[in-house]
């Protein structure tokens, strides 16, 4: 259920695309009104995707701090990119700012796992993981820097998609390849940590 949670506003930017791109007068009229004139009928439907995904994420925040439960720091994060860089896009009626928010949020993610490292010695995952499971240190290092290649890596994949398909294509990548890499990935280190993991409790 977490996980369908964190996943809302990607589906309904998704199917948000989705429809307005089948109804392009509908969608055309609708983006006008929300936002004035100014629009090219051709960017309506990512327009209200993105106007669908922030009202979703801070759908999402609202809900948590009205049934009194903590908001994850991530889901703060991820509040602050997409007001920021979808906030743009709806201003300058430009998907460039909004094709750049998941490469931000996978970069940021990076970053942050690669300073805390390195600089204040802490290890994120393992903060994250040890009431779980038990590691050698080595492995909890090499998990660490796995994490930072692989937000690295989607990071750049995500700016190759958008710049060298169409956005029909970006957006369907956004939801399928991004989540199906990532499915794959912790599949792959689930995999690997199975020869090492040792149960708390054992």
């Amino acid at each position: 259920m977490k996980f369908l949670f964190d996943l809302l506003p990607v589906l309904l930017f998704f199917a948000a695309y989705k429809f307005a791109g089948g109804s392009p007068d509908a969608s055309y009229a609708l983006a006008t009104r929300l936002l004035g004139d100014g629009i090219v009928a051709s960017q309506a439907p990512i327009l209200i995707a993105t106007a669908v995904a922030i009202v979703a994420t801070l759908g999402q925040v609202l809900w948590l701090i009205a049934r009194g439960r903590k908001v994850d720091t991530m889901l703060w994060i991820s509040l602050a990119i997409i007001v920021v860089f979808g906030g743009a896009t709806l201003f300058f009626h430009d998907a460039t700012f909004i094709k750049w928010k998941p490469t931000v949020l996978y970069w940021l993610f990076a970053l942050t796992l690669a300073g805390s490292a390195l600089f204040m010695k802490r290890n994120l995952i393992r903060a994250l993981m040890q009431e779980q499971v038990q590691l050698p240190e080595p492995v909890w290092s090499r998990l660490n820097a796995s994490w930072i290649a692989f937000f690295a890596f989607m990071g750049i994949l995500n700016l190759y998609v958008a710049y060298s398909y169409s956005e029909d294509t970006w957006v369907s990548f956004k939801l399928y390849g991004g989540m199906g890499l990532m499915f794959l990935f912790v599949l792959g280190q689930g995999a690997m940590l199975s020869r090492h993991i040792e149960e708390k409790n054992s």
